[in-house]
């Protein structure tokens, strides 16, 4: 059966007080778009021209932002992951963010259908004075189309450096029993989604009381500081997809600063 093999890569860089395109790939089902800008942020749309990730689907994004530069970086709609025939679905992004820039990584939910199976890795590279705000959400079937997931294999991978030093890694996994891990006091408490939001930033400490007012009880957050920066951890549980947007587009629209809510989010 065929299968996709696409890639996507976007550079950007600060020139004449504008972040502007330097470089930009794409191959196979990854497509980029780039929308007129409202403010000072480049912001970029990824789309799967597929439609869609099943087993043995492959798509790779490479997202730079040079000295200076401001891009925020979304997707046209949520992710799918189908049921699975064989293998697995795999997505893979690289981020590199230079002195002085900012990167706000803002992909819509994963959407995750049962008996699918999906490996997403993250690998972030960040320099010390510059920012980047990253967010993954995931949802097991939608509550209001009367989907649920009984079985799946899905796993998420997070390395995050600083200057070359690791700050921030972790390693996800849920099933193949998804409905038994969903159920676990200790887990999800029986809620079909859930998000994790990392904050790299100078001025992270700052917005910690803000962020737990939205995040609630339903979830948690929590600062380090990292050398001459700070790291803001916070993860988001609810009961479906739906719930989960009523906290993450405040959080999103505060961290996110001038730049606010991509547009993609609001349609």
């Amino acid at each position: 059966m065929q299968r996709v093999s696409a890639r996507g890569e976007l550079v950007a860089r600060l020139r004449d007080g504008q972040t502007r395109v330097e470089r930009l790939f794409q191959e196979g089902a990854a497509k980029i778009r780039l929308p007129a800008r409202d403010g000072e942020a480049l912001e970029a749309i990824l789309i799967n021209t597929a439609g869609g990730l099943t087993g043995g689907d492959r798509i790779g994004w490479h997202i730079e932002a040079r000295a200076g530069a401001s891009l925020a970086v979304t997707t046209q709609a949520c992710e799918k992951v189908y049921r699975s025939s064989g293998g697995h679905a795999e997505t893979t992004c690289s981020i590199a963010v230079g002195a002085g820039a900012r990167v706000a990584w803002l992909p819509q939910e994963t959407i995750v259908f049962d008996r699918s199976a999906f490996l997403r890795r993250l690998d972030v590279d960040v320099a010390p004075n510059a920012a980047v705000l990253l967010v993954e959400a995931a949802v097991f079937g939608r509550h209001a189309m009367g989907e649920s997931v009984a079985a799946a294999t899905f796993r998420d991978r997070w390395r995050v450096r600083v200057g070359g030093r690791l700050v921030h890694a972790e390693d996800f996994a849920i099933g193949p029993d998804v409905s038994a891990s969903l159920s676990k006091r200790a887990a999800f408490g029986g809620g079909q989604a859930f998000a994790t939001l990392l904050l790299i930033a100078p001025d992270a400490a700052e917005r910690m009381d803000a962020v737990r007012a939205i995040v609630g009880e339903s979830g948690g957050a929590s600062f380090w500081k990292v050398g001459e920066t700070g790291k803001l951890l916070a993860r988001l549980v609810a009961t479906d997809g739906y719930a989960l947007r009523e906290r993450l587009t405040p959080l999103v629209t505060m961290l996110n600063g001038r730049a606010g809510l991509p547009k993609t989010w609001s349609l």
